[in-house]
């Protein structure tokens, strides 16, 4: 009989013909508890997103250094990530696999908002005066590297929570995704409408100390905020799940996997087990990682500098030199929160229009839209430099309305990034057998390995052009159109897959 190939390598003996039990179907109610935890995770996110890389310039690292801070996020997802998804597929922990996990990343990303809203804090009890602010550089980087952590520790065995729940029913793990990615817009709307309001510090007159002015108290008080949010939502998610221990021969719930099958060889070291999944990729699983990993080089320019950008280029500011450049920084927020509003309602379209296109061709399509926003925020940058009121004034509502827009509509390709490669991805990974954790820390090093190429040549490369963001925007919209077009044009329309078998 023809055994998979995957099966082989498990020493598994199985037919290809025998079915394992049928696994009762996860309400749709629980799915939603479940990735309730985006919200809280992705609050955070939006937080930093939108406000770390300015409140980094702010404390005195120059603007061509400051995606170098960054590095620490596809750094960290490149081990920590699968090294994380490799440990939940085979945790045994009595609370089950993934939710240990989940509790665990989101009490480090407590910690670590805590350390980052008083790092001027900690620098002034330790000696900073001045504009000299090393030792507060110190603490914000250690926090903002440990947060990073946290992130990329949690969201994984989020992920693969999900497809657990969900196992090769396709249907259901597009709606999961969709799901997941419509909290990752509540919990984007809620942080930049947070980030974007400028009276906190009014409101909680105590964060406001010697070494935190009135901007640095909004950054503090938003991170308190965000600790309340993550404690709900993670409780919510890790409720729902009822996660059965690894190894429990239960069968009525759809996490009473079958030991080896599911778990694999324990003794493989890690390493080798990462990298030995990669002989199982089709030629499709292959496609779906490339087109990743273009999109995400599209998208990190954005996601560095969006709010700097509109500080910069558009309001003519420049960080501790008057107030255009927080203005605009709070614009750009208010573009973040009009985007996730956007991608929320792409979320739940999100179904209907993969099962009426095909998931390839709806990536596809949002990768040629996110391309041409790139390319009118070029013009649009264009157009303000070359305008009179840099420097002088506050840009015209036609130069802002314009980028607002731009921002809005980039909600819809996000939300297909956020969702459409991890069901592609996790629906093929399902019938290989290797692991949902391991697979989706593989689908993270197509996103990680870009992350770092950016965050280590976007800085330099935007200084040696001038000091502005345009240049990083011009190789993300190159990227992201290449994806595009790769998408629509070898993603097969299908979204099943059969395990390849061998005689």
């Amino acid at each position: 009989m023809p055994i998979s190939e995957a099966e082989r390598h498990r020493g598994g003996g199985r037919s290809s013909t025998s079915r394992p039990a049928a696994r009762a179907k996860v309400p749709l109610r629980q799915l939603l508890k479940v990735a309730s935890v985006a919200c809280g995770i992705q609050f955070g996110w939006a937080l930093q997103l939108s406000l770390l890389t300015p409140y980094v310039q702010e404390l005195g690292i120059p603007h061509a250094w400051a995606s170098i801070i960054w590095l620490c996020g596809p750094l960290s997802g490149l081990l920590v990530q699968p090294l994380v998804g490799h440990l939940s597929d085979r945790c045994s922990s009595r609370f089950g696999r993934r939710r240990p996990f989940i509790v665990g990343g989101s009490t480090l990303i407590a910690v670590a908002v805590l350390l980052i809203g008083h790092s001027a804090d900690i620098g002034w009890l330790f000696g900073d005066r001045g504009d000299s602010k090393p030792r507060a550089i110190a603490v914000f980087v250690f926090g903002f590297w440990i947060l990073d952590v946290a992130n990329n520790m949690t969201q994984g065995p989020c992920r693969a929570l999900l497809a657990d729940l969900t196992g090769n029913d396709h249907r259901r793990t597009r709606v999961a995704n969709a799901y997941f990615s419509l909290f990752m817009a509540i919990g984007n709307i809620f942080g930049y409408a947070t980030g974007s309001f400028s009276g906190w510090y009014k409101i909680l007159p105590f964060t406001v100390t010697s070494a935190c002015n009135a901007d640095c108290a909004n950054l503090k008080s938003a991170f308190y905020i965000d600790i309340v949010f993550i404690s709900i939502t993670t409780f919510i998610s890790i409720s729902a799940a009822k996660e059965v221990p690894l190894g429990s021969r239960v069968r009525s719930t759809p996490f009473a996997e079958e030991g080896p099958e599911h778990s694999g060889q324990s003794e493989e070291a890690f390493l080798w087990e990462l990298f030995g999944t990669f002989r199982y990729f089709s030629g499709t699983i292959w496609i779906i990682l490339f087109v990743t990993a273009l999109t995400w080089i599209g998208w990190f320019p954005f996601l560095l500098f969006d709010t700097d950008w509109m500080g910069r280029e558009i309001y003519g500011g420049k960080p501790n030199e008057g107030q255009n450049y927080n203005v605009g920084v709070r614009m750009g927020a208010l573009g973040l929160m009009l985007n996730s509003v956007v991608l929320g309602i792409t979320s739940v379209l999100m179904e209907k229009l993969c099962r009426k296109w095909g998931a390839g061709f709806v990536w596809g399509l949002s990768d040629v839209l996110m391309a041409l926003c790139f390319l009118v925020m070029l013009i649009i940058s264009f157009v303000a430099k070359n305008m009179d009121y840099i420097g002088f004034d506050l840009p015209p509502d036609g130069i802002v309305i314009a980028a607002l827009i731009i921002f809005t509509i980039l909600g819809v390709p996000l939300a297909i990034t956020y969702s459409v490669p991890y069901a592609l991805i996790s629906t093929r990974i399902e019938a290989l057998g290797l692991g949902q954790g391991l697979s989706l820390g593989v689908l993270n090093l197509a996103i990680v390995i870009p992350q770092v190429v950016v965050s280590v040549g976007s800085g330099p490369w935007d200084q040696l052009f001038g000091g502005g963001n345009s240049p990083a925007f011009a190789v993300g919209a190159i990227a992201a159109l290449a994806g595009g077009l790769i998408a629509v044009l070898a993603i097969p329309r299908s979204s099943a897959q059969k395990p390849r078998a061998i005689i």
